[in-house]
């Protein structure tokens, strides 16, 4: 796109030099030679960035694959960026919504719920989770527009569904250093245990889904127990 901007700038440089009148012919093609040097600074430092963030995510999954139990079988790279270093919430959303499809749970959207972004379903039983999936710079927080909506989903729901927020945190940082900031604020943490809602990282949801492919844990039935969570945010530790 910025491409074109500079042709299109080119072009202007040009046709200024050889159409407008005499005292105009200098400074057109000069504001146009330096709007092309904004521009190519602006692509340049925009290269520069993506080119940065590839190789930081290139960093980061050759550790996750070297960790693994079975070293890169069956990875979607593309939905582990996703889950954890996401572009946007639509993007999370997505992943969050194939790993638990991955994982064996019916999922759909809230379609008698306008407050939540994904319903997930254990099978086989009437149990079923209101997922609010947000995205957070650093640790989540009792403002974010996820968790007014997740108060509104805790006052409609069902007897047998539960409210279940599941947060992108710290985005900026690398995976071995998210365990050692806070996730969540201390007024969500106060909020999750009144209303008796759930959280659980995409950090977390990560390693759970990584120890059910490596038939660590059954995924059903940490699901069920996490069903059963009184409330707040879940532990880092094994699940």
């Amino acid at each position: 796109m910025l491409l074109y901007l500079q042709f299109f700038l080119a072009l202007i440089a040009i046709y200024g030099a050889l159409q407008f009148s005499e005292g105009v012919q200098l400074y057109v093609p000069l504001g146009c030679l330096l709007s092309m040097f904004v521009v190519s600074r602006i692509e340049k430092h925009r290269s520069e960035a993506k080119k940065a963030r590839k190789n930081f995510l290139k960093t980061e999954l050759e550790k996750i694959t070297k960790s693994e139990a079975i070293p890169g079988k069956g990875q979607d790279y593309f939905m582990i960026e996703s889950l954890l270093w996401p572009k946007s919430e639509l993007l999370l959303i997505d992943a969050v919504h194939a790993i638990f499809k991955d994982l064996g749970f019916k999922v759909s959207t809230g379609i008698n719920y306008h407050s939540v972004d994904r319903i997930v379903r254990i099978p086989e039983t009437e149990k079923a989770f209101g997922l609010e999936i947000m995205l957070n710079e650093n640790e989540a927080d009792r403002n974010h527009p996820k968790v007014l909506r997740a108060i509104q989903f805790e006052r409609e729901k069902k007897e047998n569904e539960k409210t279940f927020l599941v947060a992108c945190t710290h985005t900026h940082l690398p995976l071995a250093e998210r365990n050692r900031v806070p996730h969540v604020s201390k007024g969500l943490a106060d909020l999750l245990v009144r209303h008796g809602m759930s959280l659980m990282t995409t950090r977390q949801l990560y390693e759970l889904w990584q120890k059910v492919r490596g038939k660590e844990i059954d995924a059903i039935e940490t699901f069920e127990r996490i069903h059963s969570h009184p409330g707040g945010s879940l532990s880092l530790g094994p699940l």
